[in-house]
């Protein structure tokens, strides 16, 4: 987008939930090939805070929810330190 500047900020710490598929593979020795079994759960998530630019967010809710980010699975939210 020319002539859009960047933009420097700070996302706070914020806790969410949100789902997650998980997919399995499982040789189907009837139909001789591999089965796709899905299921999904949801559960909390906590974000640390992070600061970094780009261009500015028009609706932070709907665009945050399309971002990558890195979730700590072995400090799940409530049982860190």
């Amino acid at each position: 987008m020319a002539g859009t500047e960047f933009e420097q900020h700070t996302h706070d710490a914020t806790v969410h939930d949100h789902e997650h598929w998980h997919v399995t593979h499982n040789w189907s020795e009837t139909a001789g090939t591999f089965e796709h079994l899905a299921s999904k759960h949801s559960h909390p998530h906590d974000h640390a805070e992070v600061e970094h630019a780009h261009v500015p967010h028009v609706d932070f809710d709907s665009e945050h929810a399309g971002e990558a980010h890195i979730h700590d699975h072995d400090e799940p939210v409530g049982r860190g330190g």
